[in-house]
């Protein structure tokens, strides 16, 4: 399946793209199917999501990643949930401040291998100031977007009472009358452009397959983080504005699943590589987190790519994928294959924390 890494020839995979998940773990697990003992896949991206699937009680979770840099942000977090308390961990990930990180890293990666220890000293100075969950490259964008930009539009005050509990008449209110100025549309437009954000957020490839505006795209999904759903709640929305998780983080670093996930760490799978480190064993799994990887892929490979997926499927087996901008979906030539679960999708969408993406999917593959 060599087409299905059509973007590995042209993304940087040697540094850490994404040092924490912007993905919502809570959308993801519900969307998967409810069945203890079932062998699960994900995509790696800094590990968070892999860890999550461990709740659902499954056999396994194969992980698998063309980067092995995410791969050393999954390996990271085995080593903080076997070695830390959950308060530590957050400390660790830059969820909460901290004037420990350096020796929590150094308990974090104390039974590592000596590559991945190497990795992340050579991160060290930058996991002590921003925590490890914010030493990504798309982490980095946001921290110079918050701390160089931001403040040239709107007052800490204000910046504060967004994260304010109220109701949705008031969010909107608030979104309408004190935050949209004429400014922050002007920063939305420049530092939200595709050349900004392929630039210093994500790597320009991945807009390969994307048309229309980003920072169009971008003000529409903050309404939908600011007026539909409650900030308060939101651990991702919290970061971007404020450099920590707040009141809320993500999902499998509550402290209410910390233990039922570090027992279970011996049920992870690691394998670098595209989705053919799982297809070409013929295994099959009853689930997938697929990511945003869809978005990646011209029509034809994405097409290629969902065909070999649902070869190393069972029945009743669900297909979930985030889209950002460029649709995807079931192909056509798949579809009398596949249930798409639209009672799911539209409740599991307006809950969806992670709020940059336009579209979440679930689908059912019916053997």
């Amino acid at each position: 399946m060599t087409q299905s890494s059509e973007i590995a020839g042209k993304a940087n995979f040697d540094h850490i793209r994404y040092a924490q998940l912007w993905e919502d773990a809570d959308v993801l697990c519900a969307a998967l199917p409810q069945k203890p003992g079932a062998t699960l896949v994900s995509i790696c991206s800094a590990g968070d999501n892999a860890l999550a699937m461990l709740t659902l009680d499954p056999e396994r979770v194969v992980v698998v990643d063309l980067s092995p840099a995410q791969i050393a942000c999954l390996h990271l977090r085995i080593g903080a949930y076997r070695n830390l308390s959950q308060p530590e961990f957050l400390e660790l990930m830059g969820s909460r401040p901290s004037t420990q990180r350096g020796t929590l890293l150094d308990r974090a990666t104390r039974d590592l291998d000596d590559a991945t220890k190497a990795f992340w000293n050579d991160l060290r100075e930058d996991v002590i100031a921003y925590g490890a969950g914010g030493v990504g490259k798309f982490e980095r964008y946001f921290r110079i977007f918050r701390t160089k930009l931001l403040p040239l539009v709107h007052s800490r005050k204000t910046i504060d009472d967004i994260f304010v509990s109220r109701p949705k008449a008031e969010r909107e209110e608030f979104l309408n009358k004190r935050f949209n100025t004429w400014r922050w549309r002007l920063l939305l437009n420049f530092f939200f452009s595709r050349f900004m954000m392929g630039r210093m957020g994500r790597d320009k490839a991945f807009f390969d397959h994307v048309e229309g505006s980003v920072a169009q795209h971008v003000a529409r999904r903050i309404r939908h983080a600011a007026v539909d759903c409650d900030p308060s709640e939101n651990p991702y929305l919290h970061w971007i504005m404020k450099g920590t998780h707040g009141d809320a983080v993500p999902m499998p670093w509550r402290a209410e699943h910390y233990a039922t996930i570090r027992d279970r760490l011996d049920r992870l799978d690691i394998r670098q590589g595209a989705l053919e480190a799982f297809i070409d064993d013929g295994d099959k799994a009853d689930g997938f987190n697929l990511s945003d990887i869809f978005e990646y892929m011209s029509p034809d490979v994405f097409a290629d790519v969902y065909g070999q997926i649902l070869r190393a499927s069972n029945p009743g087996a669900h297909l979930v994928y985030w889209n950002m901008m460029a649709p995807r979906r079931v192909p056509p030539q798949f579809a009398e294959q596949m249930t798409t679960l639209i009672g799911d999708e539209t409740r599991l969408k307006a809950q969806d924390k992670a709020f940059f993406y336009s579209d979440f999917v679930i689908e059912e593959f019916q053997g």
